[in-house]
């Protein structure tokens, strides 16, 4: 699947899904989700006392958390309103797909913020216009230098990360704003989080709620027809 995961994607995904009850005893449940002829984005959901587990064509997590897992995943039709990091916290096992990957996106604005941030802390006032034009000559060298060497980086995880934590800028410019000795580092960059959630996890959480709703809705109709 494409590295996008929204709602809709979801949606479009599951249209022609069919739900199957396999076992309905209290918190013990196996449901199914699938379509009737093809295996493709098909989903289980299995609980017992205290866990959920869902697995199928699109990964498998196991959560635990409260005795009835339906209950602690249940959206009432709100899929814009999953808490996707508090979900995970209550990750108790998960495949090889996993559920965070790093993300060159975030690694590139969290570099771009690092920068941003000592840039206006060392912007001079306005009543020096000599210091602020070495102050502006020596960001722009400095912004120049990382885009070369950090930002055009593979984007493998490892080599970003070595790419930042290796970086030293001690250009004309900077030197000349900051002092013949000062020189530019990402100290420490190994503790900044550039992580985001895979979509394989994204699209299990949306088949949580979706499918809690779907569940609850068949279990209101049968009750409705249940003679009074």
């Amino acid at each position: 699947m494409s590295a996008a995961c929204s709602e809709e994607r979801f949606l479009r995904d599951v249209a022609k899904h069919e739900m199957t009850v396999i076992r309905d005893d209290g918190v013990h449940r196996h449901i199914r989700f699938k379509q009737l002829d093809s295996s493709n984005m098909f989903f289980d959901l299995v609980t017992w006392p205290g866990f959920l587990c869902y697995s199928g064509d699109m990964g498998t997590y196991v959560f635990q958390r409260t005795q009835d897992m339906f209950g602690f995943f249940r959206k009432k039709g709100r899929l814009d309103g999953i808490d996707r990091r508090y979900w995970a916290e209550k990750i108790a096992a998960a495949d090889n797909t996993g559920v965070t990957r790093h993300s060159h996106d975030e690694f590139t604005c969290q570099i771009n913020d690092w920068v941003d941030q000592q840039a206006e802390g060392d912007k001079p006032g306005d009543d020096e216009p000599e210091q602020l034009v070495l102050w502006a000559a020596a960001y722009a060298e400095l912004r120049a230098e990382v885009e070369s060497e950090v930002l055009s980086a593979d984007s493998n995880e490892v080599r970003c990360f070595d790419a930042a934590n290796d970086f030293a800028h001690a250009g004309d410019a900077w030197k000349a704003f900051h002092g013949p000795d000062a020189k530019f580092e990402f100290t420490d960059f190994w503790e900044v989080n550039t992580k985001e959630y895979t979509p394989r996890f994204l699209w299990c959480c949306y088949a949580l709620a979706w499918g809690i709703e779907q569940y609850d809705a068949a279990q209101r109709l049968a009750a409705e027809a249940v003679p009074a």
